[in-house]
């Protein structure tokens, strides 16, 4: 374990360098946050908790979303996609589900009883064959999906050019007159390969308030 943790250490250490090389204005932001610990943000438990948990927080705010879903998985004493389709919508209504993600969880356990690949069928395949895949679930965009790429699945170079964070940080990192569009966005990423992940975690950061 302590290898482990070294090696994700000394990983860490090469993308800063890279990034801090090849973007200016991305390594202030990386020299005023200090280290990177996503790591620590990493998410665990199969790919039907994962994207669960991406739906219920889909257009709300975290700390809104935290309650919601610790009273989703209050109703289980193990959550499979058997108790989700037993679950009447009545009572996850009650746990502050809308009526539309309802149904996305559902389906979403449906397509896991018919065979929707497993987090170690997607780890063979590359981010954007992922993509594909987990977007024929309805409720799942693309921006859900890239969001299990960064949080559970750890792929390193992953841009998410429509998440509104990262729009406006670079916004304002990059002094520019508008907000970026997903094209701008990528084409400043371009540089960022292939640690695009840690430049995203970075950016995110640097909306945070300053304690």
């Amino acid at each position: 374990m302590i290898h482990s943790q070294k090696l994700v250490h000394l990983d860490y250490e090469t993308a800063i360098t890279a990034l801090k090389q090849s973007d200016s204005v991305l390594a202030t932001i990386i020299n005023q946050i200090g280290d990177c610990t996503l790591a620590h943000e990493q998410q665990t438990g199969d790919l039907l908790s994962s994207l669960c948990k991406a739906i219920i927080y889909q257009q709300l705010s975290v700390r809104a979303a935290s309650i919601i879903h610790q009273r989703f998985l209050e109703l289980y004493s193990e959550l499979s996609a058997d108790s989700i389709l037993e679950t009447s919508d009545e009572t996850l209504r009650k746990a502050g589900i809308s009526r539309p993600k309802i149904a996305y969880l559902k389906g979403l356990a449906q397509k896991i009883l018919d065979g929707l690949p497993t987090l170690n069928d997607l780890e063979t395949m590359d981010d954007e064959s992922i993509i594909q895949t987990l977007t024929q679930v309805k409720g799942i965009g693309r921006w859900t999906a890239e969001m299990v790429l960064i949080f559970r699945l750890h792929r390193w170079d992953v841009l998410p050019a429509d998440d509104l964070g990262i729009r406006a940080a670079i916004y304002k990192a990059y002094s520019l007159p508008d907000l970026p569009d997903k094209t701008t966005v990528n084409q400043l990423g371009q540089v960022w390969q292939p640690y695009r992940t840690i430049a995203s975690w970075y950016l995110w950061q640097s909306l945070k308030p300053k304690v």
